[in-house]
């Protein structure tokens, strides 16, 4: 598969994850020219700085990772990102605002986020599809598209489970062409990835980006 470092965006989420740890993926997006690092907001500055002068995006997490902070302190989390450099931010939704139906609370939660980031960065919304029917996904993915993201993603890969052929199907044919689609959470071989690519998925988030990159050579 061609240009597949473009689509991934190189993770590194754990808790206990390192500033050597942020440095070595920084470096090894650049050498790959994978699309993005993605970090806790923690270490935006680290990753803004390391990737001076770089195509490699620097990406963070906002409301991660249950997306039951309020809108208040997502867009205060966003603005902070910014200032510190993302350039994409990735943002969990309002699970339970969803299973309760207030799909009004769940977009004007994401539009909050959207309108902060205009013009500065795109918008990722995790919809932790593990959590949801399909019936919610789908109405998740139509709710993120009317309030304006430019992505939908599957997972943060903290809950039950993580991407699925099946979920990034139903995304991309539930939110069209003109929108990302990225694949999250248990992507680690190049089989996987080719996987979910062919399924629609525009962005792949893993941390075993070059173990996947070394697959496709083989």
């Amino acid at each position: 598969m061609e240009n597949l470092e473009k689509f991934i965006d190189h993770t590194v989420l754990k808790p206990d994850a390192t500033e050597q740890q942020v440095i070595k993926a920084c470096e090894e997006a650049k050498t790959y020219g994978f699309a993005s690092v993605c970090v806790n907001p923690h270490f935006v500055s680290l990753v803004k700085e390391q990737l001076q002068g770089s195509n490699v995006k620097v990406c963070t997490v906002v409301g991660f990772p249950l997306g039951a902070t309020t809108t208040k302190v997502k867009v205060f989390e966003t603005k902070d990102a910014l200032a510190n450099g993302a350039q994409e931010i990735d943002m969990v939704i309002n699970v339970g605002a969803i299973k309760d139906k207030k799909y009004d609370l769940v977009e004007e939660d994401i539009k909050a986020v959207v309108d902060a980031c205009k013009g500065k960065a795109i918008v990722k919304v995790i919809l932790e599809t593990c959590l949801l029917t399909d019936e919610e996904k789908v109405t998740a993915c139509e709710i993120a598209r009317k309030a304006g993201a430019d992505f939908v993603k599957t997972s943060t890969g903290f809950s039950t489970g993580g991407a699925t052929v099946e979920d990034v199907k139903l995304m991309r044919k539930t939110v069209g062409a003109d929108m990302g689609v990225k694949a999250s959470g248990g992507v680690r071989t190049y089989q996987t990835a080719k996987e979910m690519i062919e399924a629609g998925a525009s962005r792949i988030g893993c941390s075993a980006s070059i173990s996947i990159l070394e697959g496709a050579k083989v």
